[in-house]
């Protein structure tokens, strides 16, 4: 699978050179929370973090904001501010920065980058919080910024994010091509250069109602999209904004898709495993 090249940048390519040495020491840092929490009685360990309480005060986050932002002056805007009360009394602080997770102590001296692991429960807390920051409800998805494919009555939809110049976009069109019953929403997402946008550009400049074939006929014969003269900047301005959601959502690669049910799945699925994902968005798994 290809991975996007242009993310939102870490905090460490923000924070001046005196925070730096503060961010090297990321595993030191983590190892030593995680042996904090793995030296708590596992009674204390039930519940690593009480989500009922998971917000900071008013009067504390804007300290954590003040505190930051005069030893951090380079760190971009901070989102939220949140409190996370660890067993044993120990609180740290999670400081969302766009997508991107910190966390703190209550007086922002301190600032570690790295995962919480929970380790009575074996949940990953960081990884649940990025999760949920990235989730995707099918339904909120921009389809005014997709083309559709229906093959049969069209009855089952997906949306794939992908790269004209995506191999794995090539395997999984011709899974999908193989498909009955079934409505695509195709999402450009020019994630591998120059050339990708390009041919995005050309597909999208294509009349609506011939851009699914456009598609179909590059990715399955090879025939490149012809180059559109009058395409207009308020078209091209529907790449930006794929590229601008999958950064906000952490679409890392192409192919993704997403169903009905919530579901992302990265990667050039087979036709079996993509039957597999329609028939738990029927069930509501």
């Amino acid at each position: 699978m290809k991975t996007t090249p242009t993310m939102t940048p870490s905090l460490s390519l923000h924070v001046g050179r005196s925070a730096r040495g503060l961010l090297a020491a990321l595993f030191g840092l983590t190892l030593v929370l995680l042996l904090g929490l793995a030296s708590l009685h596992p009674a204390q360990a039930q519940s690593t973090v009480d989500e009922a309480k998971a917000t900071a005060e008013p009067a504390a986050a804007a300290a954590i904001r003040k505190s930051l932002g005069a030893r951090l002056p380079k760190m971009p805007a901070i989102d939220e501010v949140r409190a996370l009360p660890l067993a044993g009394g120990t609180s740290l602080y999670e400081v969302r920065v766009g997508q991107d997770i910190f966390y703190t102590d209550a007086q922002g001296r301190h600032l570690i980058q790295g995962q919480i692991i929970d380790l009575q429960s074996q949940r990953n807390l960081t990884e649940e919080r990025t999760e949920q920051l990235s989730a995707v409800r099918f339904q909120d998805l921009p389809f005014e910024d997709a083309f559709t494919i229906r093959r049969g009555k069209g009855e089952r939809q997906l949306a794939v994010f992908s790269d004209p110049e995506c191999g794995y976009c090539r395997r999984l069109e011709r899974e999908l091509a193989s498909l009955d019953n079934v409505t695509i929403h195709v999402f450009l997402y020019p994630v591998l250069g120059p050339q990708s946008t390009e041919k995005s550009q050309a597909v999208w400049c294509t009349a609506s109602a011939q851009r699914g074939q456009v598609w179909l006929d590059w990715m399955l014969k090879g025939t490149p999209p012809a180059t559109q003269a009058n395409c207009s900047q308020r078209t091209l301005d529907t790449l930006a904004r794929n590229l601008e959601f999958g950064r906000k959502h952490r679409i890392q690669g192409t192919p993704t898709m997403f169903f009905a049910n919530d579901a992302r799945a990265p990667g050039a699925l087979s036709a079996r495993q993509i039957e597999q994902l329609f028939a738990n968005a029927a069930t509501g798994k």
